[in-house]
C-alpha cells in the first residue's frame, strides 16, 4: 500500500470528504433541510449519505466483487429510481413553503426519514463503487495478501468520518448561521432554486440511465 503519512483511517478521512464536499443533489437537499427544518433534519440528509458511502467503500476495500458486479449489473434500473426520486424530491422542494413543512406534501422533515432517503437514493449510484475501486488500487488496497483486514476496516470507517464530518459543517453552518438570518421570502427562493437543480440531477440521472448521455 502506498503511504501518505496518514494511516488507513486518515487516508480513509481524505476520501470521504472529497466524495461529500462538490455540491450535488444530496448538498442541496442537506442545506434546503437545514434552512427549513432545521439542525437534526439536515444532519441526517448527509448521514445518509456517510453510510452509503461508506458501504460502496466496504465493497471495495473487502473485495466483495459479487456485491459490486450485482449492483452493476442493476444500474440502469438503479439511476431510473433513484432519477425519478429526485425529481419528486425537487418538486417537493419547489412547493415548499418556507419556514415549515411542505404546502402539500406527505413527506415530513423527521429525521430518520430524510436518513433514509439519502441511503437509498445514494445507493442508486453504484458507479460509487468504481470510484473506491480506483482510489483503493492506487493506495494497493487489496484485502488478503500484505493488507489485512484491519487496515480495511480502518479505511471504512475514515471514509464515514470524513463523509460525516463535512455533512455536520455543512448542516450545522447552514443551520447555526443562516437559518435565522433569513427572511421566508430568501428562504422561498432557495427552495424553489434548490428543488429546480434537484430535478435537474434527476433528470439527468434519468437520461443516463436510458444510455441516451
Amino acid at each position: 500500500m502506498a503511504d501518505l503519512g496518514l494511516g488507513p483511517l486518515g487516508q480513509g478521512l481524505l476520501f470521504g470528504l472529497a466524495l461529500a464536499m462538490p455540491v450535488g443533489a444530496i448538498g442541496l437537499l442537506c442545506i434546503r433541510r437545514s434552512l427549513d427544518h432545521g439542525f437534526a433534519t439536515g444532519f441526517a440528509t448527509g448521514l445518509g449519505a456517510a453510510v452509503a458511502d461508506a458501504g460502496y467503500g466496504a465493497v471495495a476495500a473487502f473485495g466483495l466483487t459479487s456485491v459490486s458486479d450485482f449492483l452493476l449489473a442493476w444500474q440502469q434500473v438503479l439511476a431510473l429510481a433513484g432519477g425519478a426520486a429526485l425529481i419528486w424530491l425537487g418538486l417537493q422542494s419547489w412547493r415548499a413553503r418556507p419556514g415549515g413543512p411542505a404546502a402539500t406534501s406527505s413527506v415530513g422533515p423527521h429525521p430518520i426519514l430524510a436518513f433514509a432517503q439519502t441511503v437509498g437514493l445514494t445507493l442508486a449510484n453504484p458507479q460509487t463503487v468504481l470510484t473506491f475501486i480506483a482510489l483503493f488500487a492506487g493506495l494497493g488496497v487489496v484485502l488478503g495478501d500484505d493488507f489485512g483486514w484491519r487496515p480495511a476496516a480502518l479505511l471504512v470507517a475514515g471514509v464515514f468520518l470524513g463523509s460525516a464530518a463535512w455533512w455536520l459543517i455543512l448542516a450545522g453552518g447552514v443551520a447555526g448561521l443562516l437559518r435565522r438570518r433569513l427572511s421566508a421570502a430568501v428562504i422561498g427562493w432557495i427552495n424553489r432554486g434548490a428543488g429546480a437543480l434537484v430535478m435537474g440531477f434527476g433528470l439527468l440521472a434519468i437520461v443516463g440511465g436510458l444510455g441516451l448521455i
